[in-house]
This record gives structure tokens, sequence and C-alpha cells, in this order.
């Protein structure tokens, strides 16, 4: 080889150096910029081949790649990935405190409890006082001992719900639970690009029905607006089923990207568009995972704004009529110095969310906040298999049962969340009632009111079917009274006794309307006589109870006859009937002046409301039932006709029977309100493992 050959050579090498040189700067550059984005996916390609372009020799320049590629695993859930990445920042020589601690937390996601309590002990020997490296510690040596120990919580993974990408946050949603929300990265998905921060398609909202034999549908993604080119995922849904609150991360190539919480509207079945909630004028924090008290009162959803304990908190604010209230942490000991994310509440009040910064067996584990007799939170760590080495999050449950949906990446070495299902046997009693017009339809704007003898006093909600539910406690009576505006009230009585099994107590709550006839079911009397037979105690019983229910009504009690007959027997034997009923009433001790008897004979033929028109298709809502409307009809249709005719029913007459003087002065003044006491987050707490 001549020296201008070797010479050509050399210069080729070094400019192929220069040239590496500066591609691996590109790479950064390029890395940096995705970065602060939070494109940790792109930021992860660009400093993966900044690593690979990086010569060997080059320790620190190698070693500090090495962290940011780290880093951009760590974010994205490659957890294998990010403890190798890791490795090599030590490897290199490049190792702060801050990686031994990041390291020691995806040891714990990968199961690795043992090499994870070395790198938190590491940490402790130069910060002592290092909190969250001391649960870690405690967490790394725990963890194995509360695997081992079990619990009586049953998991599945459901593979019909599950893609080859990831889902997370079900939610079920209807009166009997048979549609399950959740969020999808998976091809279906809206959009045909790839999200800069996973890698994947942007999450969609996604749903599964539940037929009636049990059987959930191939999920499908949510149309009519809802879905966008965006991310939208961790849903909740309004106490009354009108609203959905959902996360949306919208992009920006030139500006960090805020989770922000939006609201849409259910109209025809269908959900609309959503819209930004604003729930405060921090426009550089985030607000994701919202989640609704079971009382309606409260929005709890998770920031980074200023004034938490550290990370990600969990913070609430008030619902109102006029909108949204204040804005307070939720303190200690739910929130820490770590990350406390995807709150959720069953039923009964209990409040579920995930944290990395409590004792726990590995990246996010689920935790249940209790308030206690104190008034204080209590927290429960349920253990395994809810909990696992991976993440764990985003609980869901069917009414008030222990069991239903949650999301874990567990044994997926990809990172990629999956939804299974989870139940806890145990023995619970509960209410099941419906609220509805008597002979007509659900009242879903009705009240529910619940007292028992233990000093329960609460306001349950009722359902779009005019149903609640409610879990009971063994031992206590408790008292049910349903209102509605324009109907009278309706009282149910239950004694809770301790069983052996589950039992669900099912309650009926018919309101009579105040503006319309009310049919009274089930009177009878002795042919063309007024005299009540005994078969009609029962509903003339009711009624009694009724009015007793109901103090400051009076009614006109009425009976009504077929067209048979002439008009002066009709009507005189419908009058001796309606006074058979009221003298029933006046014997069972309601006023006389309370009761209007009135015989109508077949002057007020019945008149078809719709639900009477449901039963019978060849009736429609409106019809009259004359005698010549009834005498065109077939033989078998003139009979029922001529039964719905003979009937005996009421009309309320006053609502405020008793309730003024002589003078116009109120009789007995409402008392004044007593003071609703809330759960007060910011007092004492107490940690319970």
């Amino acid at each position: 080889m001549t020296f201008l050959h070797r010479y050509t050579i050399i210069l080729a090498i070094a400019a192929a150096a220069v040239l590496t040189a500066c591609g691996v700067d590109r790479n950064i550059k390029r890395g940096e910029k995705h970065l602060a984005l939070g494109e940790y996916f792109e930021a992860s390609n660009e400093f993966k081949q900044a690593y690979s372009k990086t010569p060997a020799k080059e320790r620190t320049k190698r070693g500090q790649v090495a962290a940011r590629l780290a880093l951009c695993y760590d974010k994205i859930n490659s957890t294998q990935k990010a403890i190798a990445a890791y490795r090599n920042v030590i490897r290199y020589k490049q190792d702060s405190i801050g990686t031994h601690y990041a390291l020691g937390r995806q040891l714990m996601k990968n199961g690795n409890y043992k090499e994870a309590a070395q790198e938190f002990q590491i940490v402790l020997d130069s910060l002592p006082d290092h909190q969250l490296a001391r649960e870690g510690l405690l967490s790394a040596k725990g963890a194995p001992g509360w695997k081992e120990e079990g619990s009586r919580y049953i998991v599945k993974k459901i593979e019909l719900f599950n893609s080859r990408r990831a889902e997370y946050s079900p939610m079920l949603f209807g009166d009997q639970y048979d549609q399950l929300y959740f969020t999808s990265t998976r091809n279906e998905a809206q959009g045909d690009e790839l999200s800069a921060i996973t890698g994947t398609k942007p999450g969609d909202i996604f749903f599964s029905q539940k037929d009636d034999k049990g059987k959930w549908s191939k999920p499908e993604a949510v149309t009519s607006g809802l879905n966008s080119a965006y991310d939208e995922g961790a849903c909740c849904f309004s106490v009354d089923g009108r609203e959905m609150y959902l996360t949306q991360c919208s992009s920006d190539p030139s500006y960090p990207r805020y989770a922000k919480i939006m609201t849409a509207s259910r109209s025809d079945a269908a959900w609309g568009a959503p819209k930004v909630l604003e729930i405060t004028r921090d426009t550089l924090s985030s607000y994701a995972h919202p989640a609704v008290s079971p009382d309606g009162n409260w929005l709890y959803f998770v920031s980074d704004m200023p004034g938490g304990q550290g990370g990600l908190d969990i913070w609430r604010v008030r619902i109102t009529g006029g909108g949204l209230g204040g804005v307070e942490n939720v303190g200690r000991p739910i929130n820490t110095e770590g990350d406390e994310m995807f709150p959720t509440f069953r039923p009964n009040g209990d409040l579920y969310f995930s944290s990395d910064g409590h004792q726990g067996m590995g990246g996010l584990d689920i935790f249940i906040a209790t308030v206690g007799k104190d008034r204080r939170w209590h927290i429960e760590h349920p253990g395994y298999p809810l909990n696992s080495a991976g993440d764990d999050f985003g609980m869901t449950f069917e009414g008030p049962h222990n069991r239903g949906y949650f999301s874990s990446n567990r044994g997926d070495g990809r990172g990629w969340d999956h939804i299974y299902s989870f139940e806890l046997p145990e023995i619970i009693q509960t209410a099941k009632g419906w609220v509805y017009e008597q002979d007509g339809y659900e009242l879903p704007a009705a009240q529910v009111y619940m007292v028992g003898n233990d000093g329960t006093n609460q306001k349950l909600p009722v359902k779009s079917d005019g149903s609640f539910e409610q879990v009971l406690k063994p031992g206590v009576d408790y008292i049910f009274m349903a209102t509605c505006k324009g109907y009278l009230n309706h009282k149910e009585e239950l004694h809770i006794v301790q069983t052996d099994e589950s039992e669900e107590h099912v309650m009926q709550f018919p309101l009579p309307s105040i503006s319309v006839p009310v049919m009274i079911d089930n009177i009878f009397y002795d042919f063309d006589k007024a005299t009540l037979r005994p078969e009609s105690t029962t509903a003339l019983d009711e009624l009694v109870q009724l009015l007793n229910e109901n103090p400051n009504v009076t009614i006109e009690l009425s009976a009504h006859c077929d067209y048979k007959g002439s008009d002066a027997y009709n009507k005189r034997l419908a009058q001796r009937r309606a006074e058979s009923v009221v003298t029933y009433l006046i014997e069972h001790g309601i006023a006389s002046d309370r009761l209007t008897p009135m015989g109508y004979g077949k002057e007020k033929p019945k008149v078809i409301r719709k639900k009477l028109a449901e039963r019978f298709t060849w009736l429609k809502e409106g019809d009259v039932l004359t005698e010549d409307y009834i005498k065109q009809l077939s033989e078998e249709k003139q009979e029922i006709c001529n039964q719905l005719n003979r009937r005996t029913e009421f009309i309320v007459l006053r609502t405020t029977y008793g309730m003024f003087d002589k003078d116009g002065n109120m009789t007995s003044p409402p008392p004044k309100p007593k003071k609703q006491l809330e759960p007060d987050d910011d007092e004492g707490w107490e940690i319970e493992f």
C-alpha cells in the first residue's frame, strides 16, 4: 500500500468520526426536544441511536446518553429496557442518588425485590431521610411475604376486552351495569399517526355491551364525536348518568402536553363532543383522572399543581348547581411525596386510588381509603393478587358488590396495560328499590331518604330507571322515604338481621300523583252491593298508610260503574261504595274531614293513559271509554273496557290540611336545618397496612 493510499484511508476514517460525532449530537438534540415536549417514545429512539453511535471509550458521554434513555424507558413503562439503561448509567459512572432510586423502582416492577432493596439501601446510606427510598426498602422486604400470604381476591384477565396494545381505566355504566367503557390504543382507535409519547395510536374510549344472557360484546369505539385524534381516557360518570367526565391530552408541536378534564353530555343514548372543564385558572398544571363521589357533591381528580404533597396528588372540588366550588388537596395520609392517581369510588363511599408512594408490591399499587368513626381517612392495602409487581389501577365496581374490573400491566414485558376482573367474595345485604308514578313510569327526579336507628341519615341517588341501591348493616332498623315534586310520599321499613349469605331486599315505591286520579287496585264489593269483600283489606290498609305518610293531604274518594243499568241506579250504588271505603278509612284513624266520598256512576268513563295503552295495545293514550266507544269493539274487548270503568280511585284535593290555623299562620313551623357534617380531611390521619 502506497503512502498516498494509506493517507487517503486515514482521512476517510477521520471524516467518518467527525460525521459520527455530528450525528450523535444531532440525535441528542432531537431527543432533548422530544423529551421537553413529553414525547418519550420518539425521544427514546433518538437517544438509542445516539448511544449506539457513541464509542465505548467515550464513557462519560455514553453514560449521560444512557441516563436520558433510561428516563424515556421509565416513562413509557418499558421496565426491562429501563433497568438495562440505568445499569449502563452506573457502569459508566454517571449515576446519582436519583439513578439508584429509579433503578430500585424499576426492579420492584420487575419483581426483583432483593436487588431493589440493595438500590434503596444505597440511597438511604447517603440520604437517611429519603422518605420514598425508606418506603421502597420496606416494600422490597415485605412484598415477597405479601405475595405468599395472598388474599381472598379472585383476579382473572379478560381476553375479550384486551388487544395487543394498551387497555386501561375500565368504568361500568348503566342502571344494570351492563356497559363497560375503557381506554385503548388498539389499531381501531382514530387517527393514522402514532403517538410520539407511546409509539401507539392515541388512546380512544371504547365500550362493550352485556346482553340478556350476561355475554359481553366485542368492544367498539364510542362514536358521535366523543373521541378525537388526541388521547382520551380515564372517564367516569355523574350520579344521574347524564354527564361523562374524561381526560384528554391534546398535541402541540411547540408546547408541553398538559392533561385536562373534559365533560360530555348524553342525549338520545349518545355522547356529545367533549368540552373543557375549567377547574382553576392555572394553565401550566395537568388535570386528569376524574372521579365523582357517590353523593354527587365532589369531583376528585389528579394534578401536579402547586400546593401538593409531591409528585401527582389527588385533589377535589365541590360540585354545585352554579358550577364548581373551591379546590382542595385531600392531604395525608392519601397523598405522599410520590404519585397518587386514578381515584375511584365504591358506592359505599370507600375511595380507591393507586400510589407508588405508599408501601406496595411494585409500580402503582391499589389502596383503599375509608372514613372511620373518628372521621379520618384510614388507608388499607388489599394485598395480592389484586396488587402485583406491575402497575395496578383504575377500579370500577358492579354496584354495591365488591367485584368489577381494573387494569394492570403485570406480566407484560412491553408494559402494556390490560383489563382484569376481580371479586372479593363477601356477605353483604343490600336494599334495591324502584320509585315510579303509580300507574305510570319511573321517576328519576325522585329523592330517597334513608334513616337508621344507628344514626344513619342519607339521601340516596336515584338512577335513570328510577332505581337505587344501598348497602345495609345487620342489626339496624331502616326507614326509606321516597319523595318527588307533584307526587305523594311513600315510606318503607326494613329490619336487617345477620345472615350467612348475601341478600337483596327489594322494595317498591309507587308515588300517587297529586294532579290526576289514582287507581286503587284490588277493591272488591259484593255483587250489586256496597259491601266491601274481605280481600279488599290489603289495598285499603295500604291507602290508610299512604294517608298517614302524607298527613297534610285531603282526597276525594270516588267510585265508578260501567254503562250497564240506569243512570240513577249506578250513581246510587257508586255513592254507597265510595262511602263504604271512607267509613273503613275513618274506622282506621283517618280524620273524616280529609275524606270526600263521591259516586259518579258512569258519568266519568276511564281515560286511557300511556302505561295502560302499552298493556292493551289496541287502546291509545287519550281514549275515553264511553258507551259508544266500547260498543264498537269485540265482546272480549268490551268486557275489558267495562272492567276498567268499574273502578275505585282517589284524587288529591288539598296538600295543606292542618298546616295553618284560622288566622293563616303555620301551626308548626319547620325546624331549622341541622348542619350537615362532611368528612374533615384536614384532621389527623392514620394508616393501616
